[in-house]
């Protein structure tokens, strides 16, 4: 799962003056490593005035499509996605990282689910492929979405939206909710947030009809819609989170969540002898602790680890601790059970036993 593989674009859309959507075509050897779930992201690489720059981004097709295709707004001062948005043409090769993320969940042709989903801007590109994927795949189920943008111009995929919202009329629901433009219902004027969460629950929507939440934005959002969803009786659990990688905040070393198994060193000891198995090799290397981060003292060793936003986003560097302890700093990507088990974040874990064995090749 770590190696990358070299696929040419297919195809390049402009969706917006800012964003465009990327087609990659996939050879028939590859056919099988790309086979996506919805809601899954790539890995992309590139060298970009000689540094080599990975970026995530989510997979906006549905798995029915059999099209691996991502979206890639433009972010000021974005090294990777300005790039993108000027070099990236029908016939250019990019080194991609086969999918990966468990933004979603398991279908069942039988459920009769009612789906509620919340996106912010880009936030709606893995939030299109769960509800494209979903309606084909449950054709008794039913989705709510709704989608936060400034204004009508800003609005990604509003086409394919809009042709989903006239292929499923009774069963997708889709309001638009506009920061900068006027809408005639008031309600879905202004920004999600909290509040606004809470006044659509008491005007508009009732939680206790919805059997799943899915929120994709930016951090502020997501905690809000969270919060709003709980309070209304939603169990955290039946609520999936995805964040912008462009908005995770690094968060300074204080309070860490340990995870693994052993106990911890006496304080004397100040070197971790760690080692890595990723792909069925194992290597190992000795890294001073509270200097860097796993993947940071991995990296500089010579291996090459997996990782892409290094924020504690994007769950591409999730590996299981197998021995020893390590502290986790930032964490936006693994739920709890993941943690209780065993599993962490290599580009927040910092060691805190003299010995740590990290096992990339783990998946549940």
């Amino acid at each position: 799962m770590s190696q990358f593989h070299r696929l040419q674009v297919a195809h390049v859309r402009h969706e917006t003056r800012d964003a465009i959507a990327v087609t990659f075509d996939v050879p028939p050897p590859l056919q099988e490593t790309f086979r996506y779930r919805q809601g899954q992201h790539l890995t992309l690489r590139a060298t970009i005035d000689g540094e080599e720059v990975r970026r995530s981004y989510s997979i906006c097709a549905a798995v029915q499509d059999e099209r691996l295709r991502v979206a890639i707004k433009r972010v000021p001062g974005g090294l990777f996605s300005t790039w993108a948005n000027e070099a990236i043409k029908p016939g250019v090769a990019l080194d991609v990282m086969p999918p990966e993320g468990r933004f979603n969940l398991p279908l069942d042709p039988d459920s009769r689910r009612h789906y509620l989903a919340f996106a912010a801007g880009s936030g709606i590109t893995p939030i299109l492929s769960i509800v494209k994927t979903t309606l084909l795949a449950e054709p008794h189920s039913r989705f709510t979405v709704l989608y936060g943008n400034r204004a009508s111009s800003s609005v990604l995929f509003r086409d394919e939206l809009a042709e989903l919202k006239d292929q499923y009329l009774e069963r997708l629901n889709l309001v638009y909710v506009m920061s900068r433009e006027q809408q005639d219902i008031e309600l879905f004027n202004g920004r999600i947030t909290e509040d606004k969460c809470r006044q659509l629950f008491q005007r508009w929507l009732r939680v206790e009809d919805v059997d799943y939440a899915f929120v994709c934005g930016p951090e502020d959002m997501m905690h809000g819609v969270s919060a709003a969803l709980q309070e209304a009786g939603m169990p955290k659990d039946r609520i999936r989170i995805e964040l912008f990688a462009a908005g995770a905040a690094q968060a300074p070393r204080g309070p860490r969540r340990q995870a693994g198994a052993g106990a911890g060193a006496g304080a004397a000891q100040r070197s971790t002898e760690v080692t890595v198995i990723m792909d069925g090799n194992h290597a190992s290397f000795t890294m001073e602790r509270d200097k860097e981060s796993l993947l940071d003292a991995g990296l500089r060793a010579g291996i090459d680890m997996r990782y892409s936003c290094k924020g504690g986003v994007c769950s591409t560097c999730r590996c299981k601790v197998l021995d020893g302890t390590v502290d986790m700093d930032v964490n936006y990507a693994l739920e709890d059970y993941e943690v209780a088990r065993g599993f962490v974040l290599s580009c927040q874990s910092f060691p805190v036993t003299d010995k740590v064995v990290v096992d990339f090749d783990v998946a549940e």
